[in-house]
């Protein structure tokens, strides 16, 4: 098989790092994103790989990413958009929108479209990292910023709906020129996952729960599959795994009408931050 070209955001720790060691040991070219420079020099330097550094908190950094991508690589065979995770109170980024559903959902849905001629054009698979934790989330075309409800837990459940909202309409959008999608839940997996939050599941990270956690080696198992998987025959398009396998998602997930109402809202909260 010819070398891939694989970007991997939120690569700098947990199973982004894992997958990354794995594709790299199996001679991928792996392109390493972060959002600390130090962590993803680190591991870029240990695999000999490229990296970036972006704060998806920011979507000027977001668009300075994908034009380096653009510049660096004719070629982007897959997109894994791993980068997230569960913020503290109520807070809005300099992009003005609140930054739990910023940063797992419209960055990458921005770094994603930016790229999407690059994509088309290497017939790419773009896998989403999403979670179990879609089933609490509740999407709401005209409160996407949480503004009339929010609780730390119910917004990631929120952004986690959203990635395989995004997942399923990215696929009926450009199944036909090319792309292939996926979005999966990694497991509970032991990180730092949670750390600056005030989430209950900082808790369980840091108590003797952690013990039963997965693995990052075994919480990246699905998210390997699915890259070295073929599309049609190992999975399906478009739809949700866990444990390599098409899992139940929050029934939001299946109401195609709101996952395009989200890709427009999603279009014109990244344009108002150009």
């Amino acid at each position: 098989m010819p070398q891939r070209t694989i970007v991997i955001t939120g690569a700098s720790d947990g199973i982004g790092a894992a997958a990354a060691r794995t594709l790299a040991g199996a001679g991928e070219r792996v392109v390493v994103v972060g959002r600390s420079a130090e962590k993803t020099r680190a591991l870029a330097k240990e695999l000999d790989a490229d990296y970036f550094v972006a704060d998806f908190a920011e979507l000027a950094q977001v668009r300075d990413l994908a034009a380096r991508l653009k510049s660096d690589y004719p070629r982007i065979d897959v997109l894994a958009n791993n980068a997230g995770g569960i913020m503290g109170t109520h807070t809005l980024t300099v992009d003005g929108n609140e930054s739990t559903f910023q940063i797992n959902h419209l960055a990458p849905f921005l770094l994603t479209t930016l790229l999407m001629d690059r994509l088309v054009a290497s017939n790419a698979k773009v896998i989403n990292t999403a979670s179990m934790a879609n089933g609490f989330g509740k999407l709401d075309l005209f409160d996407l910023n949480s503004e009339h409800s929010y609780s730390t837990n119910r917004a990631y459940g929120t952004a986690k709906l959203a990635n395989i909202l995004f997942t399923s309409e990215l696929h009926r959008r450009f199944h036909d020129q090319g792309i292939t999608t996926a979005a999966f839940h990694p497991g509970v997996v032991r990180t730092n996952f949670a750390a600056e939050s005030s989430s209950w599941f900082r808790h369980a990270y840091k108590t003797l729960l952690n013990r039963f956690m997965l693995t990052p080696d075994q919480g990246a198992d699905t998210l390997l599959w699915l890259i070295n998987g073929t599309p049609g025959t190992d999975w399906v398009s478009g739809a949700y795994y866990a444990k390599r396998a098409i899992a139940k998602a929050n029934p939001q997930a299946y109401d195609a009408g709101l996952a395009q109402g989200l890709w427009e809202k999603s279009e014109e909260l990244t344009a108002r931050a150009a």
